[in-house]
């Protein structure tokens, strides 16, 4: 029976997908999998027994990915499953900064015991008027899976959208709509875009990505949406923007200290993927993901290790070795399970970055001394039967 220890409470659309091979535990210490949203694991100490860590969600910022790679955990998230929450709440905050709905509602609120309030608003409402979006500008900065999603509902709203993606996969590039124009350098994005909508994932190198230099390079009046990640935009040089006017409002699903004192910023409560339905296609992948991974030993969207796909195993035996991408490997693997008289029917090999995976199928079972010898070579991080 395998375990899995579920340190956020995850939709039962996900978990009551596990099959009756399966069982949630309250103690992590027999566990073998992990379900996660949210939870601090940076300052856990894992047990040994731990080989995989499921993210219902996108952003792995809560989890410590390198040494969960050094210790052969595959740590795995859900890409695409909120991407239409996300997708939505955006096009709500474009609409949100371009016409004054909160400014008018509040107000609203302050003459709801007016017995003349209906002739009122109407006096009233001039001071809440804005603008449509239809016939402005979009810049979206990132065409993955939420970028293109608001690339296209924009498109079919009717703005003209400009995708800048350096990095962008075949697959996200067929899911855009032909109407999209593809622009290779960020300059355009900033000097001809009303509004300019960030999705790209946080990392060491673009952190402040959206800063002094970027903002003055903007059009004079734009609105700038940040529903990736907090510290994509430099705090300071938005805030002085938005008093020079520069920017006219900056909508954030990530508030802090600095974002909800600024005037002219919208500071939304981190809402993007805070749908039911996002809630429970994170968790429907994310047990799927997990499930592949520890029955068959086959890795999709991993953050730490390589994609790996063998489907499931036809032969006696499976095993999934996780080591260290160095010259040599392969032949050692292979070596050694040919000194234990196993014939290799399959094998598969992916890298990435500093570590490698290699699945391989065999004509016997490997027994106990293989596996030893297998996890004695220099590099190897762990070694698993899968059958």
């Amino acid at each position: 029976m395998k375990k899995i220890k579920c340190l956020n409470a995850i939709s039962k659309y996900g978990t009551d997908n596990f099959t009756k091979d399966y069982e949630l535990t309250d103690d992590i210490n027999e566990a073998c999998g992990i379900l996660v949203r949210s939870a601090a694991m940076k300052e856990m100490v894992l047990p040994e027994g731990i080989l995989a860590v499921a993210r219902a969600g996108a952003g792995v910022n809560n989890i410590p990915l390198a040494e969960c790679a050094d210790k052969g955990i595959v740590v795995f998230n859900t890409p695409g499953a909120n991407a239409n929450g996300v997708k939505e709440l955006v096009l709500c905050g474009m609409l949100i900064a371009s016409r004054d709905i909160i400014g008018g509602v509040e107000w609203t609120q302050t003459i709801s015991e007016q017995p003349t309030i209906s002739k009122d608003v109407e006096k009233g409402k001039k001071a809440f008027a804005g603008n449509e979006i239809k016939g402005k500008t979009l810049g979206v900065i990132g065409l993955g899976a939420v970028g293109a999603e608001v690339a296209n509902a924009a498109s079919a709203l009717g703005m003209k959208v400009l995708g800048y993606d350096p990095y962008i996969s075949v697959n996200a590039a067929w899911r855009l709509s032909r109407k999209i124009q593809h622009v290779t350098d960020l300059s355009e994005i900033y000097g001809k875009c009303d509004y300019i909508t960030v999705h790209v994932p946080l990392t060491d190198d673009n952190k402040g990505m959206i800063g002094k230099d970027e903002i003055a390079a903007m059009k004079d009046g734009v609105v700038v949406l940040n529903f990736a990640r907090d510290l994509l935009v430099d705090d300071d040089a938005m805030a002085e923007a938005l008093l020079s006017g520069k920017v006219r409002k900056y909508v954030t699903d990530f508030p802090n200290t600095k974002s909800v004192k600024m005037k002219g910023c919208i500071a939304i409560p981190h809402l993007g993927a805070s749908t039911e339905e996002a809630e429970d296609n994170c968790a429907a992948m994310a047990v799927e993901e997990l499930m592949d991974y520890l029955d068959n030993g086959n890795i999709r969207n991993s953050v730490n290790f390589p994609a790996c796909d063998m489907g499931e195993c036809k032969t006696e035996g499976r095993v999934a070795v996780m080591h260290q991408n160095i010259p040599n490997m392969i032949g050692q693997i292979t070596g050694t399970i040919a000194k234990s008289g196993i014939n290799i029917s399959d094998l598969t090999n992916k890298s990435r970055d500093k570590y490698a995976y290699t699945l391989l199928d065999l004509n016997a079972k490997a027994d106990s001394s293989c596996i030893e010898a297998l996890k004695k070579i220099d590099g190897v991080l762990r070694v698993r039967i899968i059958k």
